[in-house]
């Protein structure tokens, strides 16, 4: 594939390890030079975080990219989320949490002096890719790249990779609310459970 653009950087948020490998090699493949970030305020309980975080070790090695931890201060997160404790999966909740995560991402890509910022929420299948790079778009204009990771069988191949290189594979988005909707779900036998950290 012929890069299309060259010598740029490129801030891309990661929601988790698996999510993250095929939306770096996308990027990579484009010609970025791609930093991860790891800010996910969301994800209940700390351990899940732990998990989550730890993976990333593995896709440093094997993508050969640097990844920046943000801080992780959950009660922040349920104070700007405050009043949309009882919405619906995918409602309003959802889309605070996007846009509180790409702020952030904005503010380090500035700080930093990378190029461009984006995020691998949109690789998840049940997640609005419309709604995330609106919002991206709303915070950072140009400076935000608009991908659908998730296109071209995105999520599929970050499964395959995941399996490839044993990361772990959360069962449920993030928050509490999602962790609590993923268990009133029939479980789907056969079926694999996933979405992705969000």
């Amino acid at each position: 594939m012929s890069r299309l653009i060259c010598d740029k950087t490129v801030l891309l948020h990661i929601c988790c390890a698996g999510c993250s490998t095929e939306s770096i090699r996308r990027l990579s493949e484009e010609g970025f030079k791609v930093t991860g970030f790891f800010y996910n305020p969301n994800i209940h309980p700390e351990k899940e975080y732990q998990k989550r975080k730890e993976d990333l070790n593995i896709v440093r090695k094997e993508f050969s990219v640097d990844i920046i931890e943000g801080a992780y201060h959950p009660d922040k997160w349920v104070e700007f989320i405050k009043g949309h404790e009882n919405d619906r999966e995918g409602g309003e909740r959802c889309g605070l949490c996007f846009e509180m995560r790409l702020k952030e991402a904005c503010r380090v890509m500035l700080d930093k002096g990378f190029d461009f910022f984006t995020t691998t929420l949109t690789i998840g299948p049940y997640k609005n890719s419309r709604l995330i790079n609106n919002i991206g778009k709303e915070i950072g204009g140009d400076r935000f790249l608009s991908r659908d990771f998730k296109k071209k069988d995105g999520f599929k191949k970050s499964v395959i990779f995941s399996k490839e290189l044993s990361l772990y594979r959360q069962s449920y988005c993030g928050c509490v609310y999602s962790m609590k909707a993923k268990r009133k779900e029939p479980s789907a036998k056969g079926k694999e459970q996933i979405t992705n950290s969000k």
